[in-house]
């Protein structure tokens, strides 16, 4: 069981904060400011600090260290100070007032990540590595059996040098498959040349595959190296193959057959050392039937094949690899660090992830750039299923007579009015003070009193169903 300090002057929040924790799992201690939090420390053994920054006397982020992790808790509108405590050493922040799925979300990935480093630093690196292994290769992520299957076949094969027919969906990360079959294998030195057959005119093709002298056709001013003799003592990747025209087909199947290449042009042959990796998503047995492909290069080509699973089939790989480019998109956009709540974690296991791998780094990256708070929520990552719940829940809340205060809470025993202080959650905490605080302040006062930003605030009272009063509307 994790043993979490709470350090928070404000009684309400405090307990509320220790309740919260202690229905999930966790070991509380509290204090009330910093000297009340050393004697803690001193006494008793941590594995997080949750303390709020401003704190009477010496403030929260004189409790950070590197032994123990520090969540600094704010209610400041101003980024700055706590981007400050991160920069001191504070792991994370949380502004308040906050919902109890960002706080257990945070609590448990801080508590994750510095499991992971204790025993990796117990463990040693050589052991860091080996596991590291295990979820990666060449870029590549998963925890999956899937992946893992993928993974193992790609040590089997790469020594050897075969041709390799790689299969899956668009996105999936064909093109890392080949890297990592390069890397790991005895040509590794020598270039690993990437061809997209797709992305090449067709009258084209084989000028820049087999090269061509000068005169050979219309504007070849100059001879010219094609790309299978510049890969010569390495790799050879011809992505999306099922678009390669016939003639370059047969012309491939010559490579293949006698290890060497004839120039356009030219009269004659010369020998090349390549090993050939191909990939397409289409499925090349019905274009050999439809004429389309050839059979024995299909034969040829299709020594081992690998077939690379979609996203949707991965499960919580989803989240890993999501975790993993959140925190690439925000180092790359210099945005500070964010991460994802329940919600949007929820919203990524449910969606299909038609695109894929390169979808969800697409997602992720507009929710980074777009975003107004660290915590990246459902409707950040503009999802289809997750667009649909925001618009419904608009068109009900603009169309629809609010409801009296009164009813919003019918049994007094659960409106935060009449709850006692002790017994206050953290969403009642926020009911309360929007009640209490909204015909004397508007729209943008209270957010900034709250420590959120306006589009916060809004998406908050829809949840929550605190409708705006008319008097705070002509504000």
């Amino acid at each position: 069981m994790s043993h979490i300090l709470i350090v928070e002057d404000e009684g309400i929040i405090r307990s509320a904060l220790r309740r919260l924790l202690e229905r999930n799992g966790f070991q509380i201690s509290e204090a009330g400011t910093v000297p009340e939090a050393r004697s803690q420390l001193d006494a008793h053994s941590f594995d997080l600090i949750i303390s709020d920054l401003r704190l009477p006397g010496e403030a929260g982020t004189e409790l950070i260290n590197q032994q123990t992790p520090v969540l600094i808790m704010t209610s400041y509108a101003s980024l700055r100070s706590a981007v400050d405590a991160m920069k001191q050493g504070a792991v994370d922040y949380i502004a308040k007032p906050f919902d109890h799925d960002e706080m257990l979300t945070a609590v448990n990935h801080i508590l994750s990540q510095h499991r992971r480093q204790k025993s990796q630093e117990e463990a040693g690196q050589p052991g860091t590595e080996a596991k590291d292994q295990e979820t990666s290769m060449a870029g590549m992520l998963g925890e999956s059996d899937l992946m893992q299957a993928v993974f193992q076949q790609i040590h089997k094969v790469a020594p050897y040098d075969c041709r390799v027919l790689i299969f899956g969906e668009s996105g999936t990360g064909k093109e890392l498959v080949a890297r990592a079959l390069h890397d790991l294998s005895p040509r590794k030195n020598a270039p690993l040349i990437s061809v997209n057959c797709a992305a090449i005119p067709e009258t084209l093709i084989e000028s820049e595959l087999f090269g061509h002298e000068k005169g050979a056709f219309t504007g070849a001013n100059a001879s010219r190296n094609g790309l299978i003799e510049a890969a010569d003592g390495g790799s050879l990747f011809l992505d999306e193959i099922g678009e390669l025209p016939l003639e370059a087909q047969a012309r491939l199947l010559r490579v293949l057959q006698e290890g060497e290449i004839r120039r356009l042009g030219s009269v004659e042959s010369r020998k090349v050392d390549v090993r050939l990796l191909a990939a397409t998503h289409r499925d090349i047995k019905t274009l050999v039937d439809q004429g389309k492909f050839r059979l024995d290069l299909y034969y040829r080509l299709n020594v081992v094949e690998l077939e690379l699973p979609c996203l949707s089939e991965r499960g919580d790989d989803v989240l890993l690899l999501a975790d993993f480019l959140l925190n690439k998109s925000c180092q790359r956009l210099g945005k500070p660090q964010a991460r994802f709540s329940k919600s949007a974690r929820n919203a990524l296991l449910s969606y299909s992830w038609p695109g894929n791998v390169r979808e969800l780094e697409n997602r992720v990256e507009r929710a980074v750039i777009l975003a107004d708070d660290t915590l990246l929520h459902a409707e950040d990552l503009q999802l289809p299923q997750a667009n649909s719940v925001k618009k419904a829940s608009f068109v009900s809340s603009s169309f629809t007579e609010p409801k009296p205060q009164s009813s919003q809470f019918a049994d007094a025993d659960h409106d935060p009015a009449h709850l006692p202080a002790d017994d206050l959650s953290l969403e009642d905490y926020f009911v309360r003070f929007v009640h209490e605080n909204e015909d004397q302040m508007s729209e943008t006062e209270l957010a900034k009193k709250l420590g959120i930003s306006r589009k916060c605030l809004w998406e908050r009272r829809q949840r929550l169903g605190i409708p705006r009063r008319k008097s705070a509307t002509s504000k």
